[in-house]
């Protein structure tokens, strides 16, 4: 890791250096917090958690032929270098800062209510058609993930696509702060995180910290369709580039009264759904110049959502010089991810592992993916999480979005999800509901339930366990 030597991760650590004084000038090759992944030339930073105490497992990575520690208390007799310092997470995140800002690479940061880890996808796909890219892997978007993330930068990348997520004020000033992008990107205000954010506005805002760690060229790069980032004209006294469907400003009815949403520079025309398989769209772009350019895209992941996603990838790759051809090459290369819309064939039935989190927008817009699929269609949602005080309401109006979607069959389960069961039951007739208290008891009933030619959903909040339902559909034991 370039510039990154024991003598300088303890000034920018603020801390005291303790070992042979030859070593200072030693580079670690690497960070990390997990003393299994340990490797040789490592520095080991051990976090205290609820259970676990990193500083426990330090004789065993200085086995392992760690760099050096940087521990928050002193060491007696310790096998090799190591950096007394305060908080180690706090230490971290000085120490992330100070190494993104070291190399010269672009940052495209990303964050959102909805979309973020898809979106994600798509600009690190366009991307690797011109740059050697690193992008966030899983869910390492928080303030322990994001600065592991950072730490795998090297110097032979030229761009980095990191994802950012939040759940309260500040963090994202935090986070920020360690990526410092030279393009941020927000898919949308949504309705997550409430318990926190209480409102969209409070959402906006806290997404919108964002904005003060931006490079001194940077620029912000916006979904032109939400009714809140559309007021957003100019971020750090440079115009924001927006993106979102059709070529005119669209007037729309809010709270505040109409507004008038923001004029888009990259829009999609003539969308078209090809069932499960993907989304068609024309994709426009108008260039800086005056001229606009066109081109059609096959994104080969089902849902209008995704256009959107597309559209954000036009956006900063038109930033960052690439070219129509590596942008539509890109985005009909991209794959889905377990978890996200990720389409799954198994014993004869379509599965759509969409289960790795929801919220009232992303579990709206599966349910309208559901909807073009062939065969018989059976939604199988779980609660929503950090909803706030309107969670009732908020997974009622999930179940109103099942009218005249043509859904034969939904399973539901947990408390909140009764509210789900009860609007479809009015809402949509059409719809034969089953609603069980626990997830066990929905995998139960569903299980003999499937047959070949389904097209299932399996939709919900991390902490429903709803991937055991999509282990139970595609693995062979679940087959008849």
């Amino acid at each position: 890791m370039k510039n990154m030597t024991l003598e300088r991760i303890a000034a920018v650590c603020g801390g005291t250096y303790y070992g042979n004084e030859a070593d200072k000038a030693k580079e670690v090759s690497g960070v990390v917090i997990d003393s299994r992944l340990v490797e040789p030339g490592n520095l080991f930073i051990p976090i205290r958690g609820e259970r676990v105490d990193g500083h426990t497992f330090i004789p065993e990575v200085f086995g392992k032929g760690a760099a050096a520690v940087l521990s928050e208390e002193p060491l007696e007799h310790p096998a090799g270098p190591y950096i007394l310092g305060g908080d180690a997470k706090a230490a971290m995140k000085k120490l992330a800062e100070h190494y993104r800002k070291s190399l010269n690479i672009k940052v495209v940061g990303i964050t959102g209510s909805v979309g973020k880890t898809s979106t994600k996808e798509m600009i690190a796909s366009v991307l690797s058609q011109r740059y050697r890219v690193l992008k966030t892997k899983g869910n390492y978007n928080n303030e322990i993930g994001l600065p592991l993330t950072i730490f795998q930068m090297r110097e032979e990348h030229e761009a980095a696509v990191l994802e950012m997520g939040i759940s309260e004020f500040g963090e994202m000033h935090r986070l920020a702060q360690m990526a410092n992008p030279d393009i941020c990107v927000i898919t949308n205000i949504g309705l997550c995180h409430l318990e926190n954010l209480r409102t969209r506005d409070g959402i906006l805002k806290a997404k919108t910290e964002s904005f003060e760690h931006l490079t001194p060229e940077g620029i912000a790069v916006l979904n032109g369709d939400d009714d809140k980032l559309c007021e957003k004209r100019m971020v750090n006294g440079k115009p924001a580039v927006f993106y979102g469907m059709g070529a005119l400003p669209k007037q729309i009815e809010t709270p505040e009264g109409t507004k008038t949403l923001a004029p888009k520079r990259i829009y999609a025309d003539r969308v078209e759904a090809m069932g499960l398989s993907g989304t068609r769209a024309d994709i426009h772009l108008r260039k800086e110049a005056g001229e606009e350019v066109q081109f059609t895209v096959e994104i080969p992941i089902a849902g209008e959502h995704n256009v959107y996603n597309a559209l954000a990838a036009v956006a900063v790759a038109e930033k960052l010089g690439l070219t129509v051809e590596e942008m539509k090459r890109g985005i009909e290369t991209v794959q889905a991810i377990g978890g996200r819309s990720n389409l799954m064939k198994k014993h004869g039935r379509t599965v759509i592992d969409d289960c790795y989190n929801a919220n009232p927008v992303s579990m709206k817009a599966a349910i309208d993916v559901l909807s073009k699929a062939d065969g018989r269609k059976i939604a199988v949602l779980g609660d929503m999480g950090e909803l706030g005080a309107d969670e009732e309401r908020l997974h009622h109006t999930v179940g109103e979005h099942f009218a005249g979607k043509g859904i034969d069959e939904l399973f539901c389960a947990g408390t909140l999800s009764r509210s789900i069961a009860e609007a479809v039951s009015s809402c949509s007739p059409e719809t034969n509901v089953h609603y069980f208290e626990t997830r066990e008891a929905l995998e139960r009933a569903l299980q003999p339930y499937v047959r070949e030619g389904d097209s299932i959903l399996v939709k919900a909040s991390h902490f429903m366990g709803f991937s055991e339902i999509v282990k139970m559909l595609t693995e062979e034991k679940g087959a008849e």
